[in-house]
């Protein structure tokens, strides 16, 4: 007989992840076996904080991980709000085990999520799997959003917006469309901006605790400028020398993001846009393009911007048809507008006197 079919097949070497998912006794990491006791909700906070995650980003995984937490197997009972809040790391872990089929249960009630949405669900997933010592499976795979362009406003609809918040009845909303307008800032920067953090006399601000803890430099415009001193009389009476803000709401407390959120929308509708079309990121993008179309540089760009990397502010260079028509019309404006001057000139030196000598001598 031959050696080849005598000899005994061999078993193929389990992966790491795969022997992970069949272990019977679930093993939290070493960094986790001494807080396997406490409750899940502040360890895992306290992680979070510890990676320098935003307070915006925290909430939206809370918020994303509740219904993954409170997904129920079958003859499972519906946890209480106690004892959510009270599971322990230990229990999460053997609750989160990547085989029982709870992840999978729940990764269909959320399918009919965008895919934006969904993706931000699956993140928020993953990383707590990864934070329990757990294998995320291979099978669940983010969505396909598609390339995405950045909304903006046209310089017509901009005009409208302008005009609308140069009459508005709440003084804080010019100085708060064109503070964004001109700086390029988030709606969170504009919010958490304290008066001490602007220097009227270099027309600049220091942005502290951006998105993913990032600290940098914006330039105000002579508008801002005039918008922000002609502000702070107005926002002295209005509050006391306690606040800090340098944006204040009627009653003299610093604005929120929901609220200017419910601005944008006022003065949207104020300026005859469709609804949902003006917000705060969208006065961000129209900076950055307004920024590009005026030649900047895209490491400027990305620096003023406070992206993380210049990937973020590579989408800027994928113009939209109607910004494209924009910048062609202007263009061949411009050039329209050269030959005309150029053609005057050349009228001018034709009919005015020559004052050569050759000129006086036949004048004369």
């Amino acid at each position: 007989m031959n050696e080849r079919e005598t000899r005994t097949p061999q078993p193929k070497a389990i992966r790491p992840s795969q022997r992970r998912l069949v272990e019977e006794e679930l093993k939290l990491p070493a960094r986790l076996t001494h807080l396997r006791h406490l409750p899940w909700l502040e360890s895992y906070q306290r992680q979070l904080h510890a990676e320098n995650k935003s307070l915006n980003t925290q909430k939206s995984y809370f918020y994303g991980l509740r219904s993954l937490v409170e997904t129920t197997l079958p003859r499972e009972v519906a946890l209480t709000e106690s004892e959510y809040e009270g599971l322990s790391i230990e229990d999460l872990a053997h609750r989160m085990e990547p085989m029982n089929g709870r992840i999978d249960i729940w990764a269909h009630s959320i399918a009919g999520l965008r895919p934006t949405t969904y993706n931000a669900r699956l993140a928020a997933a993953r990383h707590l799997l990864r934070w329990l010592g757990l294998i995320w499976p291979e099978h669940l795979q983010r969505a396909r959003t598609g390339k995405r362009l950045p909304r903006t406003l046209t310089r017509r609809e901009l005009s409208s917006v302008l005009e609308a918040a140069s009459r508005s009845e709440n003084p804080a909303t010019a100085l708060l469309v064109t503070m964004m307008l001109d700086t390029g800032m988030r709606v969170s920067e504009v919010c958490s901006l304290d008066l001490g953090d602007i220097d009227l006399d270099d027309a600049s601000a220091r942005i502290l605790g951006g998105k993913g803890d990032k600290d940098r430099l914006v330039l105000f415009t002579e508008r801002t400028l005039e918008g922000l001193q002609a502000w702070i009389p107005i926002r002295t009476a209005l509050t006391d020398s306690s606040e800090e803000a340098c944006l204040v709401n009627r009653h003299g407390r610093r604005l929120q993001p929901r609220s200017v959120q419910r601005m944008m929308d006022t003065l949207g509708e104020q300026a005859g846009l469709p609804k949902g079309k003006l917000t705060p990121h969208v006065l961000r993008h129209n900076f950055a393009t307004g920024l590009l179309e005026r030649g900047a540089d895209l490491v400027t760009i990305q620096r003023l911007m406070g992206h993380a990397t210049i990937a973020t502010t590579r989408v800027y260079l994928e113009i939209s048809d109607q910004t494209l028509r924009e910048v062609y019309h202007r263009a061949q404006a411009l050039r329209q507008n050269m030959n005309e001057q150029e053609h005057e000139n050349e009228q001018m030196m034709d009919t005015t006197p020559s004052t050569s000598a050759s000129g006086l001598e036949t004048s004369l």
